[in-house]
């Protein structure tokens, strides 16, 4: 993993979802409601080699979904996260078939 890469996959997977939480807050503050689903990786909850850095952007976005939890939820504001499991994509796809069969294993159905 080069240093580009990290921090591109930072950049994308947990500074944009805080700039677009953070862009949507005030209206949500204001109407006293509002709803914030974000999308993360079970990778982040459990971590797996090779994506090291797509794992601590997961896991950083699971952390912040819980912080402005709490932050906003007396205000009306639910803010969630969800951690699907292995889902075949490109990225996926570029994993190595014994790592593609360690995660598959890995989903009870």
């Amino acid at each position: 993993m080069t240093l580009v890469n990290g921090t591109l996959t930072i950049e994308t997977d947990l500074s944009a979802v805080y700039r677009t939480c953070k862009a949507v807050m005030r209206g949500m503050m204001k109407a006293r409601r509002g709803r914030i689903i974000n999308i993360a990786s079970v990778v982040g909850v459990m971590g797996n080699a090779g994506q090291a850095n797509y794992a601590a952007a997961k896991a950083g976005m699971i952390g912040f979904t819980k912080s402005l939890a709490r932050e906003v939820g007396s205000r009306g504001i639910t803010v969630n996260v969800v951690a699907p499991g292995f889902i075949v994509t490109d990225m996926t796809d570029a994993l190595g078939e014994a790592a593609r069969a360690g995660l598959l294993a890995q989903v009870p159905l």
